[in-house]
């Protein structure tokens, strides 16, 4: 999820490390499974394949130790290090796509500050004592579980899964050296008969790997050092477009770059948007390019100061360029200032603290609206607001902790940039609380505050409070789908690291863990409230109109409960290629009763 600083000189110094052996992922022969029938809307339910899991690539022997030898380990236990199926795209019969390892250490350590070593049944963080991070003294302890990502295609025609990375690996000692020192590949797209795959590199730019489609041969690769991050490609009239962020993480402001390249000039860009917070997802809609942003740096306060009243312009947002029918064809340098803030999330998040941790994700134009969704980072406003406002007691941390739980919420909008803008909420909140800090001589209170817009179809997270992440729409059959990551697997150790970094009791921790489920309860069933187990793993649901509520395809992980999102969603006419997210790095052995770790290709045919 997110890149971690690392300065050039120590950089140089890690790429001998970061490297390990190639991974074979296996096609898994699994037959077509139906999914809940109320995806269908009443008629057939969707089925679903599993085309490839990541397998095992490493054994592991206990936090700190040698890695013995294999996979096959004749000591330790299998590990499955690649998490994340992060970026793809489709180009005809084929999908690219790359991965990312470990991303919820490397997210914890980075986003949450959690970087003491952890290790349950179902996964294992390092940091600093991992063996990579042994070896080189000098790499940030959050780095210590970055694993080279993969890059892959899949034949859906002829159902054959190629790895890449040798290939890539192979082309040059600087190829080498940049997959090494990717973080993940993060984003994918194609268009003129070239795929780009790359993500954030360790270092403050990104890298870029090119394909050709049409015979699958590598075509070179190429560092941005102007960049910091990158999510998400889209192709809008004839022409294939980019979102960036710009320094460490993306955190300092965002940009919209159209690709200007070919086969023999893969790397060639144009800068056509400047925003003040870096770009997450983009799409089309009527006409325009619409964009998702991420909360930019000057989101992130320290200890003890005062949120500020005015809304900064890279609090999340959704941008407006300007029409791609004006003058050139396609957005130019000209349009580079011309794009117009068009929704922003202080619109409905009373609290200003909490607002400034939102993110927002995945959109999509359907039926003549655009929809979007939120993101939020488990523990990210609850850790924000306890650093400017710290509580005097336990009581206040246990307020500040069940107050600052946010789940998805979902929008859609028309008319934007007119007299005639309208925004629904279609899952949310009619009221939130807030935190005035001059309350009870100057002490603080929570307050209910109106979020100004009340829900068309539901809660927020579509029900489930653990719902985090609006993570990717896309429209296949005439049905638009949203995947969300669901962390309620999670929440247990998350509110135990989270307690811990903040010097607060394991009791605490508890409380943390179940905080979403205590928020969202109604007032006599706090007490008891808990995490709900019988839905871990992330959600897909299906809206199958503009004048209907959203359908739940899956609210399990779609077929395995340890994964915790839909990643990715590629669309070929009504059949949709899901890439999920899934962590459990330690969840190996095929013979228990557990599902096994690691991302997966999954085909989901719709229903009729």
């Amino acid at each position: 999820m997110n890149p971690l600083r690392i300065s050039t000189r120590r950089l140089l110094a890690a790429v001998a490390v970061l490297g390990l052996g190639p991974v074979l992922a296996v096609p898994a022969a699994a037959l077509a499974a139906p999914l809940d029938a109320a995806g269908a809307a009443g008629g057939q339910p969707p089925t679903t394949q599993l085309l490839a899991k990541a397998p095992p690539d490493e054994c592991f022997a206990g936090i700190g130790q040698p890695y013995p030898a294999g996979p096959p380990c004749e000591t330790g236990q299998a590990k499955v290090n690649q998490a994340y199926l992060w970026g793809m795209t489709r180009a005809g019969r084929t999908l690219f796509f790359g991965t990312g390892a470990n991303v919820n250490c490397l997210t914890s350590g980075r986003t949450l500050e959690n970087t003491v070593p952890t290790q349950n049944a179902d996964w294992v963080c390092e940091y600093g004592e991992s063996q990579i991070a042994k070896r080189n003294p000098q790499l940030p302890v959050k780095l210590g579980d970055h694993r080279i990502p993969r890059l892959y295609t899949y034949d859906t025609k002829s159902n054959q899964l190629t790895e890449k990375t040798e290939l890539v690996k192979a082309a040059s000692p600087d190829d080498a050296t940049r997959l090494q020192n990717t973080v993940g590949i993060r984003a994918a797209g194609n268009f003129g008969g070239v795929a780009l795959l790359g993500g954030p590199a360790l270092g403050e730019s990104i890298n870029l790997f090119a394909f050709d489609t049409d015979t699958g041969a590598y075509l070179g690769s190429h560092n941005f050092t102007s960049y910091g991050n990158i999510r998400h490609f889209t192709v809008a009239d004839g022409a294939l477009y980019a979102g960036v962020g710009v320094g460490n993480n993306g955190g300092n402001r965002g940009h919209v770059l159209r690709w200007m390249g070919s086969k023999t000039d893969p790397f060639n860009f144009a800068q056509v948007a400047t925003l003040p917070a870096q770009a997450a997802d983009l799409t089309v809609h009527e006409g325009r390019i619409f964009v998702t942003t991420w909360p930019g740096s000057d989101n992130e306060f320290s200890g003890g100061e005062a949120a500020p009243a005015p809304v900064p312009a890279s609090i999340a947002s959704v941008w407006m360029s300007p029409k791609l029918s004006d003058g050139a064809p396609g957005l130019t340098p000209d349009d580079d200032a011309a794009w117009q803030q068009v929704w922003n999330v202080a619109s409905y998040e009373p609290d200003a603290v909490v607002a400034r941790s939102y993110g927002l994700g995945g959109l999509a134009s359907y039926g003549g609206y655009l929809y979007w969704g939120t993101m939020h980072v488990p523990m990210k406003a609850t850790s924000l607001h306890l650093s400017i406002y710290p509580p005097v007691d336990e009581a206040g941390i246990t307020a500040t902790a069940q107050n600052t739980q946010r789940a998805v919420s979902i929008y859609r909008g028309k008319g934007f940039g007119s007299s005639k803008q309208k925004v629904d909420l279609l899952y949310g909140s009619t009221e939130l609380p807030a935190f005035d800090p001059e309350a009870n001589g100057g002490v603080g209170a929570w307050t209910t505050k109106s979020t100004n817009y009340t829900p068309k179809y539901g809660p927020a997270g579509f029900g489930n409070p653990y719902n985090n992440y609006t993570w990717k729409m896309a429209v296949a059959g005439g049905k638009l789908y949203v995947g969300t990551m669901d962390w309620s697997y999670l929440a247990k150790e998350f509110g135990q690291q989270t307690a811990a970094q903040l010097g607060l009791s394991p009791q605490m921790g508890d409380v943390l863990a179940k905080a979403p489920a205590v928020a969202a309860a109604p007032a006599g069933a706090r007490a008891t409230a808990e995490i709900p187990e019988a839905v871990y793993g992330g959600d897909l649901y299906a809206f199958p109109s503009t004048k209907k509520a959203a359908t739940t395809i899956s609210d399990t992980g779609v077929g395995n409960y340890l994964n915790y999102g839909v990643r990715n969603m590629v669309v070929d006419g009504s059949t949709i290629y899901l890439g999920m997210a899934n962590p459990m790095n330690l969840r190996t052995d095929p013979n228990d009763d557990v599902p096994e770790g690691g991302w997966e290709l999954i085909k989901l045919k719709a229903g009729c």
